[in-house]
């Protein structure tokens, strides 16, 4: 029997962490469509951050609540949804909603818990390699030896890209800010960490010929640089600007390197993509888990009651990998 109220994180308001507060609400309606997950555990993301700050507001018809990936059981099922049954686990990439004890997600993007990864870990999957995968692999031309520069390898996002550029033959350099996050990104695959604070990355991703493939989450002056480090015919993705994203650049070096300069946010594609995207993932990536060729990089589990600290832990980079939220962590 499911009750019939459920804790949740709520904002008392927009600013910043100390907003988070526990809540109760009902549990969510089913659509005929959708199946109901008992959280175990819940993702802090970017976008979590942006939208408590009151500069990401949810597309209609979503969860005005935070929380864009959870793991958990599943306990209901819409009348439409064939693939999953009551008690099954999964980790699942939601529309909103995830900081509560129950989330109604759109069953075709919902993942089978990888083998070797914990109920708990598997929570921080699904938002990080969404993004990660539909952005540089997806549909794209997969070129070993490859140069892949990553920025922010220490964080969620940078991990997963590191993991996935090493596995699919790429090299892998990456922009850390201390010599524990080099050792870290170092231990997850990539070749040379670049400590952003004592070295320029430019010019060492140019002697090494450029880079092919360039993850941004940083925005800023980092964009012209970028710009620098790419080799002819390199695609530039951006997908946070934590320094800005209004600059101003000399736009010839695009054209002279025939430059692909792009980026997106998961959360406005269209429900028929991310089940696309849902499904390339069960087929060609979740298989390396199994052959423990990836990892879940869970860096601290906070309870609900404790969301503000996993903000402030996340906005200040105090972190490695994935911070979670649970109801039941104590």
């Amino acid at each position: 029997m499911l009750p019939g109220k459920m804790k949740t994180i709520e904002m008392r308001e927009f600013g910043k962490a100390d907003v988070l507060g526990i809540g109760t609400r009902d549990l969510p309606e089913l659509r005929s469509t959708e199946i109901l997950i008992r959280v175990i555990a819940a993702g802090v993301n970017g976008p979590d951050l942006v939208q408590r700050r009151g500069h990401y507001p949810p597309p209609a018809g979503a969860s005005d609540l935070l929380g864009l990936e959870v793991s958990g059981e599943v306990v209901a099922v819409g009348g439409d949804v064939s693939n999953w049954a009551v008690g099954d686990r999964v980790c699942a990439l939601t529309n909103g909603g995830g900081y509560a004890e129950y989330v109604a997600v759109n069953a075709t993007h919902c993942l089978p818990i990888p083998v070797h990864i914990s109920d708990i870990d598997a929570a921080g999957l699904c938002e990080t390699y969404f993004t990660v995968w539909s952005n540089l692999f997806f549909q794209q031309t997969k070129t070993e030896n490859d140069l892949l520069l990553v920025h922010g390898g220490a964080g969620g996002i940078g991990s997963t890209a590191i993991q996935l550029g090493k596995n699919l033959g790429m090299r892998v350099y990456t922009t850390c800010a201390n010599a524990e996050n080099c050792s870290y990104v170092k231990g997850l695959g990539a070749e040379r960490c670049i400590n952003y604070k004592e070295e320029d990355f430019v010019d060492i991703v140019r002697k090494a010929g450029g880079a092919n493939l360039i993850l941004d989450i940083i925005g800023g002056d980092y964009i012209a640089r970028n710009i620098k480090a790419a080799s002819p015919d390199a695609r530039i993705v951006q997908l946070a600007f934590n320094a800005g994203s209004k600059v101003e650049i000399n736009l010839m070096p695009i054209m002279l390197k025939r430059l692909i300069y792009t980026g997106s946010t998961l959360r406005s594609r269209p429900e028929s993509f991310k089940t696309a995207v849902a499904a390339d993932l069960v087929k060609t990536v979740w298989p390396m888990f199994e052959q423990k060729k990836l990892f879940a990089q869970t860096h601290k589990v906070f309870p609900f009651e404790q969301a503000s600290q996993a903000h402030s832990m996340m906005e200040a980079a105090q972190h490695r990998g994935k911070i979670l939220l649970s109801p039941t962590a104590c």
